[in-house]
């Protein structure tokens, strides 16, 4: 496979991760996400941020979770984001000490 196939291919499968996550599965807490895999929503728009400024491309936290939120932040957790159980505080606490 030549390098460019595998990045359209790479890239195709994160904007399917991307839409699993969005549309599919609003229903998945971010914190269940941290506790069962070590990541959620906001590291990815981290680490999409993060590319675009390796790039040389300005984006603050706000503008990468905007972009792989496909809203404002606010508006998301607004929607979706429910309160977190004491169960999964104190397993995410254990977890990230």
């Amino acid at each position: 496979m030549d390098d460019q196939t595998r990045l359209e291919l790479e890239a195709a499968a994160f904007r399917r991760l991307r839409q699993h996550l969005m549309e599919e599965r609003t229903d998945v807490q971010n914190i269940d996400m941290m506790n069962l895999a070590g990541f959620c929503r906001n590291c990815l728009s981290r680490w999409y941020q993060e590319a675009a400024n390796e790039r040389g491309l300005e984006m603050s936290k706000d503008e990468g979770r905007e972009a792989f939120y496909g809203m404002p932040f606010a508006d998301w957790k607004a929607q979706y984001q429910t309160d977190a159980s004491a169960e999964a505080k104190a397993a995410f606490d254990a977890s990230h000490k």
